[in-house]
């Protein structure tokens, strides 16, 4: 056996998933403190923090249950109608006929449920491409959207606008030009998202279903080996990215407050690039929850230094993700090139 250096041996023992986290973290605490120090202002400030939080819960649920579904191998590009058409239906539910609470998160994950299990059996045991799939599953929620409300509307039940209040700290709070204490307000689906983000890291990281997962995503050959049902895998994957969606749906409606169609547009293309960013392979069988949470708030803290620096035309965001998108791609096959490269060099 070789020698090799201490980089080297640093690149051979940490896996693909770690690498890849450690890359996005140190990244995405780069471009903020780089923020803090040329823009300064809000980013000084931990309700900024807390803005691309509330901005940004649905976004990481919807987020994670996708990292789930490309950690497989598989894709689902559904989500984003998915959130629109739970946010239509509890608007209505709510504002329409006297609707609960409990009935509109019922709703919600009844809606999540369906299109889970619809579209892991069509995945998993018709195998049908999960683009294919999804993409007729993204036009079905559009459409549904529209015949379930053609007019977009505030709601306005009472008990809906009490649970969507923010949650004030004052201890993280900041004082304003008058001498007042202004407390952070931070939103009851960041809390949701967060928790979302813990079980789902320990499912991934602990559960023999997690590791089926990866090995399913990694090769499905030696998965069949070593007696994982990939099937069975593939379509808990996709069901759980429909339940999250469903979730992550919610969340958005407690967000915005409202029922519209064009909610939610480009949601599940952002999904992607934030998993994408946090060290997903599209390849499949390489992926971390965490680095998905520190994508979604790298793809939107770039997003507000753009429209901090005055550039507030959409196309400018567009420009800006997309070079992002292919700088973390460009970083990863450098670091999963080294990585083999190292690892022949030490057999």
């Amino acid at each position: 056996m070789k020698k090799v250096s201490g980089k080297e041996s640093f690149f051979a023992k940490v896996s693909d998933t770690n690498l890849l986290l450690v890359i996005t973290i140190i990244i995405f605490f780069l471009m903020y403190l780089g923020a803090i120090i040329f823009q300064g202002g809000g980013f000084t400030k931990p309700q900024m923090l807390f803005n691309i939080l509330n901005a940004n819960a649905a976004l990481i649920i919807t987020s994670c249950g996708l990292s789930i579904v490309m950690i497989t191998g598989g894709i689902d590009i559904s989500v984003g109608g998915v959130v629109a058409l739970v946010s239509m239906c509890c608007a209505v539910y709510l504002d329409y006929h006297g609707g609960s609470i409990i009935g509109s998160i019922g709703i919600a994950l009844g809606i999540g449920i369906l299109y889970g299990l619809v579209q892991g059996f069509l995945v998993a045991y018709l195998d049908i491409q999960p683009f294919i799939v999804s993409l007729a599953g993204m036009f079905f929620a559009r459409g549904m959207t529209t015949i379930v409300h053609t007019n977009p509307f505030n709601v306005e039940n009472e008990a809906f606008n009490k649970l969507k209040e923010p949650i004030r700290i004052a201890f993280l709070g900041t004082v304003n030009k008058k001498g007042k204490l202004v407390p952070a307000k931070i939103e009851v689906g960041v809390l949701v998202a967060l928790l979302v983000v813990l079980i789902l890291f320990l499912v991934l990281r602990y559960t023999k279903l997690g590791r089926s997962f990866y090995a399913v995503g990694g090769n499905r050959t030696s998965a069949l080996m070593l007696g994982i049902n990939v099937k069975r895998t593939k379509f808990i994957a996709h069901l759980m990215c429909g339940i999250l969606a469903g979730i992550g749906g919610y969340v958005y409606f407690l967000h915005v407050g409202s029922g519209a169609a064009s909610h939610a547009s480009g949601a599940e293309m952002n999904a992607i690039a934030s998993s994408i960013i946090g060290g997903t392979m599209l390849t499949g069988g390489v992926g971390n929850i965490i680095g998905t949470l520190f994508g979604v708030l790298s793809l939107a803290t770039i997003q507000s230094i753009v429209s901090s620096a005055g550039f507030d035309q959409a196309w400018w965001t567009g420009i800006t993700v997309a070079g992002m998108l292919c700088l973390f791609l460009v970083v990863q096959s450098i670091v999963i090139a080294r990585k083999k490269k190292s690892l022949k060099k030490q057999a």
